[in-house]
């Protein structure tokens, strides 16, 4: 069998969210002797940058439907035992950004072009397209439709795959019509259709063969309006398609035991050389040092999605607490004044660094006593399983994957791989914090948290299996 996964980053060439690490985790996880896997991204400025050794020219295509006719060449990377393929484009991908621009319609609908053209100038057939979220959404709709009669398109299965249902790629029907070169039936047979216009997810939803979500809890609340993003309705329709699978991470790239990015290195076995991370932390970013003192870390977006609100507005209340609050991210303007106005007052206790650095994200997952999730809604999560990995235990809001990976403690029966609340709001995340604050003042209890948070299977290898005998159901 062989597998193409069509998305729109993946590292280790780019990232700029959860998307990349599954897309550069999971094809190793799920290949095998009869299962081969390869990867097709934009070749974008930030690749190019890379200047990566062995990047080699694979063929020139040509896109000529819809708007565009003009050629594009492929190039190709291997790292370890996956081959990536990059579609150029100057026009469209040689950017400062990965998205957000103007002409995101068109360029990601030259991307999905570009795909289906590969495939048919690809020196192997592929027999499945696994695409990821709404950059890749219509590819199912181009192989069932403007590719079908095509032989070496024709027998391909899709599966798509909803990392974040708010992000949609929704477009006028311009896109569809004049950009793709698709016709209006797909919006009176209500299968791309979007308030006025069209979208690239809802295709993929309607088009595809399997629909995966990257949690069994995100795939039930999906299906309700209080989650479904205005797409619950479509999603109800593919319900007896639709399968929850967790996501997992590289636990060799997480690995606080070789990590080379940590002054002190640890394992479930010498939890105690845990500690000099945290001094580190406390004096690369200009807090009190004091082993002592309860520290929580936060790795984010700074969005609503991420419960970022919740915590800036119980910070004051919370600094009474004796605590340290550590905060990397970007994101909403508002909330980056407001993390900077924070820090301003308490400058012992309160870090924020605006942006993103990976060196800086691996020592607060080390450094930290405790990993901050406050989501709003959480599809799956990334970060609660490298803290669990990282012997920092996760405070999460009980939602999506968060539900699914983190067990919040048991006092009675010393289970339990970090601290949860049920409801989203500023009293619950207190309390949480709270709570999480006495498990930190009983040192042996804290210990066993932590270690069943290290045994913790966070790999990806039950969910490579659950995707291998999904793509061979089809």
């Amino acid at each position: 069998m062989n597998i193409l996964f069509a998305a729109s980053e993946g590292l280790p060439y780019v990232k700029s969210g959860g998307l990349a690490d599954v897309v550069g985790s999971l094809p190793s996880k799920i290949k095998t002797r009869s299962v081969d896997v390869s990867v097709i991204m934009p070749l974008y400025q930030k690749v190019i940058d890379l200047n990566l050794d062995n990047f080699e020219y694979v063929r020139t295509i040509r896109v000529n439907q819809g708007m565009f006719d003009e050629e594009a060449r492929i190039f190709s990377h291997t790292n370890g035992s996956i081959t990536t393929y990059f579609v150029e484009n100057r026009q469209y991908f040689e950017r400062d950004g990965l998205y957000g621009y103007h002409d995101d319609g068109a360029r990601f609908a030259f991307f999905q072009l570009a795909v289906m053209n590969f495939i048919l100038n690809h020196d192997e057939d592929f027999d499945l397209v696994h695409c990821h979220d709404w950059h890749t959404g219509m590819i199912p709709v181009l192989g069932k439709t403007l590719f079908k009669w095509h032989n070496r398109i024709s027998h391909i299965k899709y599966v798509y795959t909803i990392h974040n249902l708010a992000f949609q790629g929704n477009f006028p029907t311009s896109v569809l019509t004049d950009v793709f070169g698709l016709t209006m039936d797909l919006i009176y047979d209500n299968s791309v259709n979007f308030d006025d216009g069209m979208s690239f997810m809802k295709g993929g939803i309607f088009y595809a063969d399997k629909v995966t979500t990257v949690s069994e809890s995100y795939a039930h609340e999906i299906l309700t309006p209080e989650f479904g993003e205005r797409m619950d309705g479509v999603l109800r329709l593919r319900e007896p398609d639709l399968i929850g699978i967790v996501n997992g991470i590289d636990t060799k790239m997480w690995n606080p035991k070789k990590d080379p990015l940590l002054v002190s290195n640890y394992d479930i076995k010498t939890l105690e050389a845990k500690a000099p991370n945290k001094l580190a932390l406390q004096k690369a970013l200009g807090l009190k040092e004091d082993a002592d003192i309860p520290l929580f870390g936060m790795v984010t977006r700074l969005t609503d999605q991420k419960g970022v609100n919740l915590l800036i507005d119980i910070m004051e209340d919370i600094m009474r607490l004796d605590l340290q609050v550590v905060v990397l991210g970007s994101g909403n303007s508002h909330y980056e004044d407001r993390l900077s106005y924070l820090s301003y007052l308490f400058p012992e206790n309160v870090s924020f660094s605006n942006g993103y650095n990976e060196n800086l994200a691996h020592q607060i997952y080390a450094g930290s006593d405790f990993f901050l999730m406050p989501s709003k809604f959480e599809p799956c999560g990334i970060s609660q399983l490298i803290s669990m990995r990282y012997a920092t235990l996760p405070v999460v809001h009980e939602t999506g994957g968060l539900r699914d990976t983190v067990t919040s403690y048991n006092v009675y029966t010393d289970e339990g791989t970090g601290v949860s609340f049920s409801h989203f709001s500023q009293h619950d995340l207190y309390d949480a914090i709270e709570r999480a604050l006495g498990v930190y003042g009983d040192k042996k209890y804290m210990l066993k948290l932590q270690t069943n948070a290290m045994n913790e299977k966070v790999d990806w290898l039950e969910s490579a299996r659950v995707y291998r005998d999904l793509y061979r159901s089809l």
